[in-house]
């Protein structure tokens, strides 16, 4: 059967079923809408079944057509990435980079102008997700992880220290002066820190409390619940630079309190990895960068 199907009219199809429209198709495609057309009713031809139903210029998939596209699409998804690491394998300076997501939004995402601007030529392609990249599937070339790393064949940088401290609005703030204090305050819980309030509190002479009234698995939902006004974070102020330098969250106890300092970041890339250039490139900007952002919250 595969070998009755042109590829010319599974992607015909699939941009069909992702746009909605034969003619929005046809654009992307750089065909004409008669050409897309054409190429679905020979694919439905040549599969025996019906995959799409016309109603004007619009169209919607049948039970048929709606498997189909879950594969088709899955395989140009997996066929594209093929053709970006063979196309940077062959001379294209690209670095392809996951990350978590606080780390990508509140520091990568904002600050990789820099980088470009000093390494012209290189092109950077981020991800942010919640899973390490394992890097059996040749996706990635590197990834910022949250957290101590345990995986074999690969090599961490750490980035660097981080102060972790209460964080909340400047309102919320006028009310806090102690430590003790906070036992009164609605204390934000984020699930995935290495650090949480016990730590914290046991650090500065008082009994851990357990009282939570907001749980996050993410620390930048955390931080924007926080400068809301609705609790006390205890977060990085390295992944706060951003809320701290516009005022939008405070640190009410640095400067009394115990603060803890944690490496909570690391890059991380296989040990055995043709990109070894582009990657020292990009480690050693990161951690001078996350270094230079720390020391403005110091």
């Amino acid at each position: 059967m595969l070998n009755q199907i042109s590829l010319s009219a599974l992607r015909a199809f699939e941009a069909v079923a992702r746009r909605g429209s034969q003619k929005a198709a046809a654009d992307e495609l750089r065909l004409s809408p008669s050409a897309v057309s054409h190429a679905v009713k020979n694919l439905e031809r040549a599969m025996g079944v019906q995959l799409i139903e016309r109603d004007g210029r619009n169209v919607r998939l049948t039970v048929n057509g709606d498997l189909l596209m879950r594969h088709v699409s899955a395989a140009f998804e997996h066929l594209g990435r093929g053709v970006e690491a063979v196309s940077a394998r062959s001379g294209q300076r690209v670095l392809r980079l996951h990350a978590a997501p606080s780390i990508a939004s509140a520091i990568l995402a904002p600050r990789l102008s820099d980088f470009l601007g000093r390494h012209p030529g290189i092109e950077v392609r981020l991800s942010a997700g919640t899973d390490y990249t394992r890097f059996t599937t040749d996706d990635f070339d590197a990834d910022v992880v949250y957290g101590p790393v345990h995986a074999a064949g690969v090599i961490a940088v750490p980035l660097g220290s981080e102060t972790v401290t209460p964080l909340c609005s400047p309102e919320l703030a006028a009310a806090i002066e102690s430590p003790a204090d906070l036992l009164r305050c609605n204390l934000i819980l984020s699930d995935n820190k290495q650090l949480r309030w016990p730590h914290w509190f046991e650090a500065n002479g008082l009994a851990p409390t357990l009282q939570h009234t907001l749980r996050f698995d993410r620390s930048f939902l955390a931080l924007g619940v926080a400068a809301d006004g609705l609790g006390v974070a205890l977060e990085s102020t390295l992944l706060a630079r951003r809320d701290l330098a516009s005022g939008r969250l405070v640190a009410p106890l640095r400067g009394r309190t115990v603060d803890v300092v944690d490496v909570g970041h690391h890059l991380v890339y296989p040990r055995e990895t043709r990109q070894g250039g582009l990657i020292g490139l990009f480690s050693a900007w990161l951690v001078d960068e996350i270094g230079r952002v720390a020391s403005l919250h110091a």
